[in-house]
């Protein structure tokens, strides 16, 4: 199982190799999250989204990092064509590790997937991301990032239930 950090805050701030984006499939940068990495991260961003778009819901798509302080951008595509569900929160989350191994990365920020836009409940989505994280390599550190202090806790509390404490903490 991956090593799993807990953030609280702006997931543009993350220094590492990668982080997530809750994309939509059309893989436009436009609130939350993704407006967050489109403001920060410059135009480029949003420009190299557009040569990879559309994708479908579920799967993922990797650009790089404009001037956020890590290399890439992984846009995992939890809703667009069909609505964001735990299905597509887990197939996004799976594609984007899938990229985050294929690129050999170390370091990557999740946010809570579909959590915003999406509508999804944040107990609900921690628990699908910590199975996914589940079958995931030891030698990758992944960071969940809850925006509120509330969301963080969750986090922590959920591994807490699970017997597995936050890596550092």
């Amino acid at each position: 199982m991956a090593r799993i950090r807990v953030a609280q805050g702006d997931i543009t701030e993350f220094v590492g190799d990668a982080i997530v984006n809750a994309a939509n499939n059309q893989l436009v940068l436009g609130s939350g999250v993704a407006g967050a990495i489109r403001r920060k991260g410059g135009p480029s961003i949003q420009e190299e989204c557009n040569r990879h778009g559309p994708i479908r819901v579920g799967e993922a798509a990797l650009t790089g990092a404009g001037q956020l302080p890590v290399r890439y951008v992984i846009h995992a595509a939890v809703l667009g064509d069909t609505p964001a569900s735990l299905h597509t929160v887990r197939s996004a989350a799976r594609a984007a590790l899938r990229l985050a191994s294929e690129k050999g990365l170390r370091r990557v920020a999740f946010p809570l997937l579909g959590t915003g836009v999406g509508g999804l409940g944040v107990p609900e989505v921690i628990e699908t991301l910590l199975d996914e994280l589940a079958d995931t390599p030891e030698d990758l550190e992944v960071t969940l990032y809850g925006y509120t202090e509330a969301d963080a806790k969750a986090i922590r509390q959920a591994l807490a239930r699970r017997g597995q404490p936050p890596s550092g903490e």
